[in-house]
């Protein structure tokens, strides 16, 4: 089985996999690793923004293609200390919801972004995720183990997106990562305007 056909079936798996919840309620935030791994597997707003993470990285090439799934999951942390020392942050739902549509449009659009630029847009968007979980840690019967979980999680998605984004060697297959970045900006967009 080639990479590319092991991706499009854990991309596939996680789409089936993954249901439509509200990631950020606190619920079911109990069972250490566990947990925090199947968290962002399972929350659709989690899925769309960290696959896109891995495609855009793999879009843009190397060093992106490393750089940025490496930037996301360290500042996601930061941003989860952030949270747990209780440091208010705005606008946290929404700008979860906005990193799915930026993300998705700068693939539909094939933006190519030089890397700092990329890493910024990665890094704040990622400072949201952790925030979000970082205010759910304290109540977590294993906080430590939930944010190796989560983080584990993240990565996985991260090459899943990777992985998908192997395609833009070919043309059609560049066209269908521009697809799944349109289709990642209009799940974003849902969870924006609440309809997710």
């Amino acid at each position: 089985m080639t990479p590319l056909s092991r991706s499009t079936i854990l991309t596939a798996l996680f789409i089936f996999v993954a249901s439509q919840v509200a990631a950020h309620t606190g619920e079911g935030i109990n069972t250490g690793f566990a947990s925090g791994f199947w968290h962002p597997i399972l929350g659709w707003d989690h899925v769309v923004a960290m696959v896109a993470v891995g495609l855009w990285g793999a879009f843009l090439g190397a060093p992106a293609i490393w750089i940025l799934p490496i930037v996301f999951p360290l500042v996601m942390a930061l941003g989860g200390a952030l949270g747990v020392a209780g440091v208010q942050l705005p606008a946290v739902e929404t700008g979860i919801a906005l990193s799915g549509v930026v993300l998705g449009l700068l693939i539909a659009f094939a933006v190519k972004a030089p890397i700092w630029v990329a890493a910024v847009i990665v890094g704040l968007f990622a400072i949201f995720h952790g925030h979000a979980h970082g205010t759910e840690l304290p109540e977590a019967f294993s906080p430590y183990g939930y944010a190796v979980g989560f983080v584990v999680g993240t990565g996985l998605l991260h090459m899943v997106g990777i992985g998908f984004g192997v395609l833009t060697r070919s043309e059609a297959g560049r066209i269908a990562v521009r697809g799944a970045g349109g289709v990642i900006a209009l799940v974003g967009a849902a969870f924006l305007f609440g309809l997710a």
